[in-house]
């Protein structure tokens, strides 16, 4: 099975953010007075091939431990969605999908991950 496989990476609480800082002190200059807490992240999108979810998953996140993140003053979101075979010309189930996030240790509500994500995505739909 293929399945998609969305990274969202934003710095852990208390770790500087210089490009969100300053892109924060430029907001005003733009007429943009209302806006606080700006976070710079990145978005990584791929395709893994594995034999179920549970297993994409897993390589995911070692792949954001290893490489595509720094545990040590990086949060990340995966969002994984099942990609319809090939032969699949119906349309029906061309995806579904599941989040998963690492947050800092004594952030137990993943909002530091998450706030960052629902900024990128308001962005997008604009």
């Amino acid at each position: 099975m293929r399945f998609e496989a969305r990274v969202d990476v934003t710095h852990l609480p208390g770790v500087l953010d210089p490009q969100g800082a300053t892109v924060e002190r430029a907001l005003p200059a733009l007429g943009y007075r209302n806006v606080s807490e700006v976070s710079i992240g990145k978005t990584i999108r791929l395709v893994v091939d594995a034999p179920d979810e549970t297993s994409a998953q897993s390589q995911v996140e070692e792949m954001c431990e290893r490489l595509l993140a720094n545990p040590v003053i990086e949060a990340y979101t995966i969002s994984m969605a099942s990609l319809a075979a090939p032969d699949d010309t119906s349309g029906a189930g061309a995806r579904s999908g599941s989040t998963a996030s690492l947050a800092a240790p004594d952030d137990t509500s993943g909002a530091g991950a998450r706030s960052a994500a629902d900024a990128r995505a308001i962005h997008t739909q604009s």
